[in-house]
């Protein structure tokens, strides 16, 4: 029996344009399914911004059906109330992923950039080379798009998912994951 697909949801957060890809892993094989940019208007105030990324969010959710949902991690920022902003658009975007169902999972920029390109030190430029390598496509667009893609591809990569999967393909297949043996003394 091959392996049973997963779909996993990643995102690259932020208040005037959030990123977001959709890749597929199908045993060792990921692959692009679909992505995106989350734009509020610019004009808007805060709280509508908010408001709408949210909104769409929630709308891109319904429509993709992911299996696993992976946000980038709040990184620090060289001003106060940019951080705290992108907090709030990290806050309803979780929250859109909660209210689908899904396990959110964070990940660090340095832990994306060294699960998708070897090094935790590495440019958006590598980063991008190394999302359309790995997914054996060109990319065109913002780079927000191609973080949120790198995010998805980072989550597909840790060993929890891996076993996660393979615990699901085992059920699957009516084995279930197998238990160990257990000493018996006496």
């Amino acid at each position: 029996m091959s392996a049973l697909p997963v779909r996993v949801f990643g995102v690259d957060p932020g208040g005037f344009c959030t990123g977001w890809g959709l890749v597929q892993r199908t045993g060792s094989r990921i692959e692009h399914i679909d992505s995106g940019l989350i734009r509020p208007p610019r004009k808007a105030v805060f709280a509508e911004r908010l408001a709408f990324l949210h909104k769409e969010l929630t709308a891109v959710l319904a429509r993709t059906s992911p299996d696993h949902f992976a946000i980038e991690a709040v990184f620090h920022a060289e001003h106060a109330r940019s951080a705290l902003q992108l907090g709030h658009a990290r806050g309803v975007l979780v929250l859109a992923a909660a209210q689908a169902g899904l396990t959110v999972r964070e990940y660090p920029p340095a832990t994306v950039k060294k699960a998708v390109t070897g090094s935790g030190a590495a440019d958006k430029e590598q980063v991008r080379r190394m999302v359309e390598m790995l997914l054996k496509e060109e990319l065109d667009g913002a780079a927000d798009r191609t973080d949120a893609l790198a995010v998805a591809i980072c989550h597909a990569h840790v060993g929890d998912f891996k076993a996660k999967v393979k615990a699901a393909e085992d059920a699957a297949k009516g084995g279930g994951p197998k238990k160990p043996l257990r000493k018996v003394r006496g």
